[in-house]
């Protein structure tokens, strides 16, 4: 009889309770602070837009780190050069979507 092997090897690492519960702690905080500092008015113009980046920036990292383990696989360089071209493919939509959005000038 064939040995069926798994879809997941067995030495693969994954999040225990206590890492799992700091990354949703952690995105409750960076998810609270900026709705906090929106819904009270509490700063204005560059720098609540620089809170409010910094905070999604923040979010990314918790996200990559205790959910989706990039730092916890034997080859991580393949979701780093993933992730790397997701950001840029990110990069282009919003850079070109803005770049239409304020230089949309209709001859008359």
């Amino acid at each position: 009889m064939a040995q069926v092997e798994s879809v997941h090897p067995t030495e693969e690492v994954h999040g225990s309770f206590k890492t799992y519960t700091i990354g949703f702690l952690c995105s409750i905080i960076l998810t609270m602070i900026p709705i906090a500092i929106v819904m009270n008015g509490w700063l204005e113009g560059v720098s609540n837009a620089v809170v409010l980046m910094t905070a999604a920036v923040l979010q990314l990292a918790v996200q990559l780190i205790f959910f989706m383990h990039l730092r916890e696989e034997k080859k991580p360089r393949y979701n780093l050069f993933s992730l790397l071209l997701g950001l840029v493919i990110l990069l282009v939509i919003v850079a070109g979507s803005m770049w239409i959005m304020l230089y949309n000038m209709v001859a008359l």
